[in-house]
C-alpha cells in the first residue's frame, strides 16, 4: 500500500486590530461576505458560520460575472476562542488557523493541506489573497 505525502501550505498576515475584532470579523457571515474573495472579480454572496467545535460553515464563492462558482464548507474540529481554529473541508483536507496577539495587532497563520489539481503556488497565492483581503477589510472598518 502506497501512502501519499501531504503538502502543507502556510499563509500569514499581521492585522492591526485587537483579537476581539479579528474574531468577530472572521466569524460573522455579514463580515465574511465582505472580505472572502481572492480577487476583485470574485465575491462571496452568501455565508453561513457556526464557529464552535462540531459546528459547520459554508460560503458560496462566485465569479462576479456568473461564469463559475463553488461552495466552500466544512466542519470545525476544534475551536479555542481568540486562539485556534481547526477544521476539515468538504473534500477531507484539513486547515489550522492560529491567532496570536502582538500588542494591539494580531498575527494570523493559516496552514492547509494542498489539493492535487492546482499548482502549489496558485493555491498559496489564492489563500494569501483572501487573508490579505481580510486584513484590508478589518483594518478599514
Amino acid at each position: 500500500m502506497e501512502t501519499q505525502q501531504k503538502t502543507l501550505i502556510t499563509v500569514e498576515a499581521t492585522v492591526n486590530a485587537p483579537i476581539e475584532k479579528i474574531w468577530e470579523y472572521w466569524a460573522k457571515p455579514e463580515h465574511i461576505t465582505r472580505w472572502s474573495a481572492a480577487s476583485d472579480d470574485w465575491h462571496t454572496p452568501r455565508a453561513e458560520n457556526d464557529l464552535r467545535t462540531g459546528g459547520t460553515f459554508n460560503s458560496r464563492m462566485e465569479a462576479k460575472d456568473g461564469s463559475f462558482g463553488f461552495d466552500f464548507g466544512g466542519v470545525y474540529d476544534e475551536v479555542k476562542d481568540h486562539e485556534l481554529i481547526r477544521y476539515t473541508m468538504g473534500d477531507g483536507r484539513t486547515v489550522e488557523i492560529t491567532f496570536a496577539t502582538q500588542g494591539s495587532s494580531t498575527h494570523i497563520a493559516e496552514t492547509f493541506e494542498a489539493e492535487s489539481t492546482n499548482p502549489i503556488e496558485m493555491q498559496r497565492g489564492g489563500w494569501q489573497a483572501i487573508l490579505d483581503n481580510f486584513k484590508k477589510y478589518t483594518e478599514a472598518n
